[in-house]
């Protein structure tokens, strides 16, 4: 369904571009206890609502694998269908690696370390002709380190059917000229309070730059609930700053000089925030 970017996996914080959060809709677990790899105990649980939310939990001593999505995206048949396919490509690609990896480890002598995937869909902002969404997902395939990365969906409710946010933009290198030096200040000073007032030098030459869109993954927000007025731009750790540091996600109001660079077909679902 999309692309995911993977980087070295730490704790993550993503602060949403509205104050707007989805509710996620509770139900009974459809299993449980159900036999795992090897025949040992796993647990199996599945929750969703007639056109809601949905959360799939699959843990047992081959692969821990969980994936939710809010009623805001359950209630779209179309999105709803999407996302579930996503789930089950997933869910079957955790599953064949799991069996390689466990099959690989037994062969040479190794302790196997059960694999994991997680994905969790989070509603930005409802407008009423647009949903926006962004994916949170991490895994584990082995070593010392997992992965973890931010996926970005749009849905147009009228045309039905997604997109990442930055389609909705002429070009990265556009929205980056638009952004221009907001965006190199706002890293700047989110990179001194990380680093505690370290002096430039000591890090990395890129570790020190500004870092374009075109390494973002870019998100679109409301603080009207009527149009997109906010955006977001979310730099995986390595991209911005050293492993430790984690991921950036810095939030600028849509001014001109951004609406001016939204294509002309989306325009009209954008203003700028007074």
């Amino acid at each position: 369904m999309s692309f995911r970017m993977f980087v070295p996996l730490v704790l993550l914080a993503v602060s949403a571009c509205s104050g707007e959060s989805a509710e996620k809709e509770g139900g009974e677990p459809e299993a449980a206890a159900s036999a795992g790899a090897g025949g040992a105990t796993a647990t199996a649980s599945s929750s969703a609502t007639g056109g809601g939310a949905k959360s799939v939990k699959d843990e047992n001593d081959l692969y821990n694998f969980s994936y939710s999505y809010p009623a805001e995206a359950g209630a779209i048949p179309a999105l709803a269908a999407q996302l579930d396919a996503d789930l089950a490509a997933s869910r079957m690609e955790l599953v064949a690696e799991a069996r390689e990896a466990k099959d690989d480890a037994e062969s040479n002598g190794f302790p196997y370390n059960p694999h994991y995937f997680s994905e969790e869909w989070k509603v930005v902002a409802n407008l009423p002709g647009w949903l926006s969404l962004t994916g949170d997902f991490s895994t584990y395939t082995g070593g010392a380190h997992g992965m973890y990365g931010l996926e970005s969906l749009v849905w147009d409710k009228k045309v039905g059917r997604g997109f990442p946010a930055i389609e909705m933009f002429e070009s990265p290198e556009a929205l980056d000229a638009a952004l221009g030096d907001r965006l190199c200040q706002a890293l700047d000073r989110e990179r001194a309070k990380r680093r505690e007032g370290a002096p430039k030098g000591q890090f990395l030459d890129e570790f020190e730059k500004c870092v374009g869109v075109d390494e973002a993954t870019v998100l679109v927000g409301s603080a009207n609930g009527r149009t997109f007025n906010r955006i977001g731009v979310w730099f995986g750790p390595y991209v911005a700053g050293p492993y430790a540091e984690g991921a950036y996600e810095l939030n600028f109001a849509v001014d001109g000089a951004v609406l001016e660079t939204v294509k002309p077909a989306y325009r009209p679902a954008f203003s700028i925030k007074r």
